[in-house]
């Protein structure tokens, strides 16, 4: 956890000294010095020897995991899968739907392809849903690219008749690896704070701009930071049973993609052949013009990889900015 994270929140000055000497996290705090050692590299009068005792004493507190008997974790836990069964994910179209075996199956899914080609609105379809049809529900969108339109949201539940869900879809835009992470430590706080919490997915859209400049062939550390980012995002997936979709755009693939089952698929997901084995599985999308009289869009989901089934794909069509099924 960030240490600008923690509530009731520190200084800013203290903040500024701390950062100054590399302590950013509630780890940095705790095991890079002793509360002695630490108090001296700090400027004069800035905090008694006390103060950082107490702060070091405040940040562990936080951090530590509460106690809990066995048998009641195992009750909750129980009771958490049958509720997870009753409120998966679903986009609504059968056959994407039947395709992936239900979105909520995964903890962290990669929803890739072309511009236009249905990312945004398959996911933002996949939340609207989840929202307007669980009670108590909510939901965090992370903005990396400044794309979302609260107009086209309202305009979709107000179609569908419940604004009310919208109260419970956080929205926050961050465009650079340390805000998302920002965002994560949150809703993570949220979640540790109010147990029935009811955050049950988390859409980052999209993941490209936050690596892409970082990732080159001549060095490894953008690679390491995107690993490493991508396991703590499982871990936190995991530990409250979330699913997390990443959307990723796209790179040329020459002289066409592999995994495809089509052979005019020239393009493959974007951020290296690492990132494919980061997630669950990778879902593909496609736009597929027809020429016709109604000027008729087929767009194509396929699964290039899965744990459970690949080289699997269905039609359907986008209408209005909502995915229908293909007749």
């Amino acid at each position: 956890m960030r240490l600008r994270a923690v509530l009731p929140p520190l200084p800013d000055e203290l903040l500024d000294a701390l950062e100054d000497l590399g302590i950013k996290t509630d780890a940095d705090l705790l095991f890079s010095d002793d509360a002695v050692d630490l108090w001296r590299k700090l400027p004069d009068d800035s905090i008694t020897l006390q103060e950082v005792v107490d702060l070091m004493t405040r940040v562990a507190a936080q951090q530590a995991a509460p106690m809990m008997r066995g048998d009641v974790l195992l009750q909750e836990e129980t009771e958490r899968c049958k509720k997870r069964a009753s409120d998966a994910l679903y986009s609504g179209v059968q056959a994407l739907d039947e395709l992936v075996g239900g979105f909520g199956q995964y903890r962290v899914l990669e929803i890739s392809g072309d511009r236009c080609s249905g990312k945004t609105a398959l996911a933002l379809q996949i939340v609207l849903r989840y929202l307007s049809g669980c009670a108590n529900s909510s939901a965090v969108w992370i903005d990396t690219t400044g794309d979302f339109s609260a107009d086209r949201v309202h305009q979709i539940m107000r179609d569908d008749g419940s604004l009310e869900a919208l109260e419970r879809l956080q929205v926050s835009l961050a465009f650079e690896l340390e805000a998302v992470q920002g965002v994560l430590e949150s809703a993570q706080y949220s979640l540790n704070l109010e147990p029935k919490a009811n955050i049950r997915c988390i859409v980052i859209d999209s993941i490209t701009p936050l690596f892409r400049p970082l990732l080159s062939v001549v060095s490894s550390q953008g690679h390491s930071l995107m690993t490493t980012f991508m396991r703590r995002l499982r871990e936190f997936a995991e530990m409250y049973s979330l699913t997390i979709l990443i959307i990723n755009s796209t790179s040329k693939a020459s002289p066409r993609n592999p995994d495809s089952v089509f052979a005019f698929t020239n393009r493959k997901p974007a951020l290296g052949p690492s990132f494919t084995f980061l997630t669950d599985a990778t879902l593909w999308l496609s736009r597929i013009e027809r020429p016709s009289q109604d000027s008729d869009t087929l767009h194509v989901a396929e699964v290039l990889r899965s744990r459970r089934a690949s080289h699997r794909w269905c039609p359907f069509r986008i209408l209005d900015g909502v995915l229908i099924p293909f007749r």
